[in-house]
């Protein structure tokens, strides 16, 4: 199936979300989201990204370009992560995910529970 440069694809081979380059042979070339060194894909089994995974591939190459682009950060403080609320189980499971995610170096899960916390604060403890 021919594809559009760009298009985002999911390669099974490598379980990672690449955009499509042009093809190289017998290969389809793709590359990271964000930018970085090309993979050859077999073009027989690519698909193409869900919208989770194109949402999860964006979120993974702002959280590379936040820590490799640090000079471009100081003097900028960065939002306070939300605190859980006192007493609520769905706060405390979420800080506990951003905190394991933490501890993994996964930034691009610590920012996901980041969003699901405010979220859930300002859907069910505000006024």
């Amino acid at each position: 199936m021919p594809h559009e440069p760009g298009a985002l694809l999911y390669d099974p081979a490598t379980d990672k979300i690449g955009e499509y380059q042009d093809r190289s042979g017998p290969y389809a070339m793709l590359r990271p989201v964000g930018g970085g060194r090309e993979w050859p894909a077999d073009p027989t089994a690519l698909r193409p990204a869900t919208a989770q995974e194109r949402l999860s591939a964006g979120v993974q190459a702002a959280n590379h370009r936040a820590r490799t682009e640090v000079p471009f950060l100081v003097g900028v403080s960065a939002p306070r992560p939300p605190a859980p609320a006192p007493g609520c189980a769905d706060c405390l499971d979420l800080a506990t995910r951003r905190a394991e995610a933490r501890a993994a170096h996964d930034y691009s899960a610590e920012t996901d529970a980041n969003v699901l916390l405010s979220r859930h604060q300002r859907q069910d403890h505000r006024p």
